[in-house]
């Protein structure tokens, strides 16, 4: 369980990036400073570079907040599980919690797609988030796999979501609601069947497998 400490950690960042967010949405980034966020958040300036290192960075993490909940909810899937088992549970868990994230994650694409500035700090934000998967992956399968594995597993899984996100984002068009949650569960189901089945020919997974 988590405890009082990190919850609150937790949500000065989430106010951090919501804050940053509806700024660049309002104003633009280039025209917003690393005091309004802080201002906006009601944090301390020096608490936000305890959490963040530009205000390019806290734009870019509210979208890829939805990847950071994904692998905590993988690091507290039961051991027994498959790493695929245990990342389409995690995927699905948030997914069904975070409805709001769901919003979120259509502004700030949009955004980042229409700012290059943050397409930079976006490809730093996606390298960590797969570092930390593949830590969780290898954490996970004992003995831990040498080689390629949990690199290329959490890489390839953290992009297939993105492929996933990035259809289910077209579902909205030019609105800013996020489509039916039905169609990203259809979707991320589609995808981890096809990561369980290989990738040398398409296919479904076999009868029992993870996915």
């Amino acid at each position: 369980m988590t405890g009082r400490r990190e919850r609150k950690k937790q949500a000065t960042r989430a106010a951090l990036r919501e804050a940053a967010l509806r700024l660049a949405l309002r104003h633009g980034v280039e025209h917003v400073t690393v005091e309004q966020i802080a201002s906006e958040a009601d944090i301390a300036l020096r608490t936000f570079f305890n959490y963040f290192s530009s205000k390019e960075e806290a734009v870019v993490a509210a979208a890829a907040a939805g990847a950071e909940a994904v692998i905590a909810e993988f690091r507290a899937r039961p051991d027994g599980e498959s790493v695929l088992r245990a990342l389409r549970e995690a995927v699905l868990t948030v997914v069904d919690r975070d409805h709001a994230a769901g919003h979120d994650y259509i502004r700030a694409s949009r955004l980042i797609r229409r700012t290059p500035s943050l397409r930079p700090h976006e490809l730093a934000v996606l390298a960590a988030q797969e570092k930390a998967l593949a830590d969780a992956i290898t954490e996970r399968l004992r003995p831990a796999p040498a080689g390629i594995y949990p690199a290329l597993c959490a890489a390839t899984a953290l992009t297939a979501l993105r492929v996933v996100l990035g259809r289910w984002l077209e579902h909205a068009g030019d609105s800013e609601e996020a489509p039916p949650m039905a169609i990203l569960r259809e979707e991320i189901d589609q995808a981890i069947a096809a990561l369980a089945a290989g990738l040398d020919r398409p296919g479904r997974a076999p009868a029992g497998d993870p996915a």
